[in-house]
Order: C-alpha cells, then structure tokens, then sequence
C-alpha cells in the first residue's frame, strides 16, 4: 500500500470512531431525557472530537500528493505541513493524557449502557485515543514528502487549542447542562470556573496545555529539519539554470 492509502485508511477509521462515540452520547441523551441539541452541540465541541475531525480531513487532503495543495517541488506545501504538525501534536497529546490519567477510571452513569452502546463507546475511546495517535507517531516519524517547517508554526500549532479554550470559556456560561442540572456547562472539569478558586483553576491549565503544545510543537518542528527544504534534483536543475544565467558586468 502507498501512504497515501494508509492516511485514507487511518483516516476512515477515526471517521468510525467520531460515529460511534456520536452515537453512544445521542443513546445516553435519550436514555435519560436530556436535551438532545445540546447534547449534539456539546459533543462537537470537545476537544477530542474537534482534532480527531480537523485530523480527517487534513490526512484526507495529505492522501493526495497530486492535489489542490500539491506543489511543484513534490513536496508538502507549507500551509499543509503546519496542518498535519498542528492535528499530530493535538492528537499525541491527547493520547498521552488519556492513556496515562484516564483510562481505566470508572465512568458513573445514571443507568447502565446496553452492550452494544458499551461496546461503541469502547471502539470510540481505543480508535481516537489510541489508533489514530499511534499511525499519526508512525506518519511523523516516516511519511515521505514531508517539508521543514519555520518556527512560525507553532503560532498555529499552540493558538489552535488556545483558541479552543477561548470558544469553551466564552460558551460555557451561555449554554445549560443537558440533563438542566447547571445553568452552564464546560467539557471538562478542569475547566469549570464555578468552582471555589474560580477562573484560577482553569487559567492554570489553559497554561499547563499551552506549555505542553509549545513543547511537543517545538519536537514536531525539530523532527521536520531532518528533511530538506527542496529536493535535491530541483536544487541541480536552479544550479544549471543560474550557471546558464548571463553575469552582470559593473
């Protein structure tokens, strides 16, 4: 298989796991009563689902080396490198996260789920937490056509999830829990300023995430000066080109 089909396949698996988890939420919301607009709305608006959605369609794109971002030197254009290395770091840190702190923690549920909704909850978690990020590891450290990238691009690789956590700050007190047990709702705990401490609590790991992205980011660029910034037959053919090039006289 080329890599390109790896990223496609990569790619439709996490479609299956973004369905499933989709699904699991939407039988929940039902199951207990809850509003189900919301419940669509909040589900998209987790940052897990978010960059498991923007890594799609970034290696859905990438899967096509001859495409509309496709350049004349066969290499990655820039705005796509920045892409894939902004989704990569998004989606290795949240792996780390999940597997290192939250798997294995009990979820409470007001009733059981069915077992098919626990078994689609489970496809769910393993495909974006774990599948995903581990091809996302492999296509960093081996796709080919990868281009260097600029220190510039950890402007997008750290101010996607800032972003992220201006949209959730901003959103949280206008929108109501689904089940209507709060007047607010965020994502995740941490990030919940209705608690004692207030907005400290998540400015601090709005911190914590920003230093962690800046880290990683800083590694993903680091691993892309392993490549050359134009391949070497397009260096000999501008070589011959200037050789050609008649010389100025002062």
């Amino acid at each position: 298989m080329s890599w390109s089909s790896w990223r496609i396949v990569a790619a439709s698996i996490a479609i299956t796991g973004v369905v499933a988890g989709g699904v699991v939420d939407v039988a929940r919301g039902f199951r207990l009563g809850e509003d189900m607009g919301l419940v669509v709305a909040d589900y998209f608006s987790y940052f897990t689902v978010v960059s498991v959605i923007s890594t799609i369609v970034v290696l859905f794109i990438a899967a096509r080396p001859h495409g509309p971002l496709a350049t004349p030197d066969g290499m990655e254009s820039p705005a796509l490198a920045v892409a894939l290395a902004t989704t990569s770091t998004a989606m290795i840190i949240l792996s780390i996260v999940y597997n290192t702190m939250l798997r294995g923690l009990p979820l409470v549920l007001a009733t059981p789920d069915p077992a098919w909704v626990a078994f689609l909850d489970r496809w769910s978690e393993e495909t974006m937490h774990v599948v995903l990020p581990a091809y996302l590891v492999i296509d960093v450290l081996f796709a080919p056509r990868r281009r260097r990238l600029t220190w510039r691009a950890l402007i997008g690789i750290v101010g996607i999830p800032l972003g992220w956590a201006l949209y959730t700050m901003v959103r949280g007190p206008l929108v109501d829990a689904p089940d209507g047990s709060t007047r607010y709702w965020y994502p995740y705990p941490f990030l919940d300023p209705n608690g004692p401490e207030g907005y400290q609590t998540p400015l601090i790991y709005i911190g914590v995430i920003a230093a962690a992205f800046l880290i990683l980011g800083s590694v993903m660029v680091l691993l892309t000066h392993r490549h050359r910034s134009v391949p070497r037959a397009d260096r000999a053919d501008r070589a011959v080109v200037a050789r050609a090039r008649p010389r100025a006289h002062v």
